[in-house]
């Protein structure tokens, strides 16, 4: 739990590179849907501002960004750059590595960014925890094992493939069952779409880039959060 606070949280929690181990990563990993609901219970404090809804949306949307060091949001700008260029792997792995922010970046952090402000001041207390949990129960689907990592080095070449197929499993059952308790259909609906399309999005980069990488899990991250969010907004 240490490891995850430090990599996926701006907390100041410790931990040494001797104890960073393939071991850890994948534990670290299974704990991160925890460090979502620590993000949540913050978000829904800041939601509670007396302020106009637009602004708490925006506010919520500023503080996780610096919580987490904006690495969710960096690795969503560097998989739509991916993505969208031409060329083999190698090439797409190549913008993605670059500190640039082309077009398609800058279009998906605008829809994404001012999605999740428009929908944070929609819905309950319960649903953000949903959202935020459901973000980081995205790393747990993006780690399972057969799925392979697309460079040899990186955060993806250590959590890649570290997950069993049940720890998936149970993550995103349990958001299902909660979920209902947001939304007796809602809820539930809102987890299974966002499971569906972080896996569609894993299938999708391991064909364009080989594998997953750091940005993927950011991008798998952010696409689990603002599903979740719009689908309780209705």
């Amino acid at each position: 739990m240490r490891l995850a606070l430090s990599w996926l949280t701006v907390l100041p929690v410790r931990v040494g590179s001797d104890q960073v181990d393939a071991r850890a990563a994948r534990r670290a990993i299974a704990f991160a849907p925890f460090v979502g609901l620590l993000l949540g219970a913050a978000a829904t404090a800041l939601l509670l501002l007396p302020l106009p809804d637009l602004v708490a949306g925006f506010l919520v949307v500023g503080f996780l960004a610096l919580a987490t060091r904006g690495m969710h949001l960096d690795g969503l700008a560097d998989t739509a750059d991916g993505l969208g260029c031409y060329g083999p792997p190698e090439r797409a792995l190549a913008v993605m590595k670059d500190g640039g922010a082309g077009p398609f970046a800058v279009v998906a952090l605008i829809v994404v960014l001012g999605a999740e402000a428009a929908a944070f001041p929609l819905v309950g207390w319960g649903a953000v925890l949903l959202a935020l949990t459901a973000g980081r129960a995205a790393f747990v689907l993006c780690c399972v094992r057969g799925v392979p990592a697309a460079r040899p080095e990186g955060l993806g070449a250590l959590v890649a493939g570290t997950q069993p197929r049940w720890t998936a499993v149970a993550w995103w059952a349990a958001l299902a069952v909660a979920g209902f308790f947001v939304h007796p259909w809602q809820g539930p609906a809102a987890v299974v779409l966002a499971a569906a399309l972080v896996v569609l999005l894993i299938r999708h980069t391991r064909k364009r880039f080989g594998g997953i990488t750091g940005d993927v899990l950011g991008a798998a991250c952010e696409t689990a959060t603002l599903t979740v969010l719009v689908i309780n907004s209705l």
